[in-house]
């Protein structure tokens, strides 16, 4: 079961390690732009439907589009993968990282747009520096059913600069993706930390969409410190951020997906691990190792804790 309908072994030009909504989205918008893609992952319903309708879209009047996709829970169902993009949750890069090290071609080179920190270094732990490639997403996607997604906001893809990523980077652009591309990878990283700090534990907390986030004072204000605490983390290590005001740039954020449920939000209504460890988690350790207090995001640490299923 999950195996790929037809071929058992083939090279694959794109692989999207993951089946969540991201995973979808990016599939979807790669089909439909004229690439091959591939999808691996653990989720076998997800698997199925995959192979059976398609990676599918629903767009902004309610319009549903399926595009082809070739999908597997067996990672020995590909080889010579060229591209990978890994979208998995931050708790499963160990075994995902393992499963590329077989597949992934001499001359390849896996993508990370994940969340939270230490998923670059375990990739290249297994890959080697030299075939691991750091980016960012700020995208908004809301899985409805298995291979079903709903964008919930665009956003900006950011690469840390890497020729050999030129081709897997005029793909995305062909796929209607706003991408850009940086030499600071830790800008990279701690960018992004800011914005899910400050937004993905408060709306697992309070269960509303992102955009809700700033109707209310008292929660925008906790927003607004947990992006700030993050800001003075990253400088702590001499990071320097891709923006100004960290504030601000969570509050954007929010906007631009405002009609999305955040993942860690969606991972705890399906009852599934969280990645508030890879994020308020490693953000706290990191920041009191430098002598700060991180009082809010070791809170939201807890908080969102107890709310995860034993």
């Amino acid at each position: 079961m999950g195996s790929l309908p037809a071929r058992s072994v083939t090279d694959e030009r794109i692989l999207v390690v993951g089946t969540g909504a991201l995973a979808t989205l990016f599939a979807a918008r790669l089909s439909a732009a004229g690439n091959s893609v591939a999808m691996l992952g653990t989720w076998r319903e997800g698997v199925q439907t995959l192979n059976q309708r398609g990676a599918q879209i629903v767009g902004a009047e309610g319009e549903r589009r399926a595009y082809p996709v070739r999908a597997s829970d067996n990672p020995a169902d590909f080889a010579n993968v060229r591209y990978a993009i890994v979208l998995v949750k931050a708790w499963q890069t160990a075994r995902a990282a393992a499963q590329l090290k077989g597949i992934l071609a001499p001359n390849g080179i896996a993508l990370t747009l994940q969340n939270g920190l230490g998923n670059y270094e375990a990739l290249t732990h297994e890959l080697g520096a030299k075939r691991v490639a750091l980016g960012t997403i700020v995208l908004g996607a809301t899985s409805l059913a298995p291979a079903l997604v709903q964008v919930g906001g665009e956003g900006l893809i950011s690469l840390a600069k890497n020729s050999a990523l030129t081709p897997l980077e005029e793909a995305l652009r062909a796929a209607r993706f706003n991408v850009q591309t940086t030499d600071d990878a830790q800008a990279l990283i701690w960018g992004k930390l800011v914005v899910n700090a400050a937004v993905n534990p408060l709306t697992a907390l309070t269960g509303v969409r992102n955009g809700e986030l700033l109707a209310d004072a008292q929660t925008r204000k906790i927003m607004g410190a947990l992006a700030q605490e993050t800001a003075e983390a990253a400088q702590a290590q001499g990071i320097r951020l891709p923006f100004e005001n960290p504030v601000a740039a969570a509050e954007e954020a929010a906007r631009k997906t405002a009609s999305n449920y955040s993942s860690m939000l969606q991972d705890l209504r399906r009852g599934a691990p969280t990645e508030i460890e890879a994020i308020c988690g490693e953000i706290a350790r990191r920041g009191e190792a430098r002598g700060l207090n991180m009082p809010y995001n070791r809170a939201c640490l807890r908080l969102v804790q107890t709310l995860i299923p034993k």
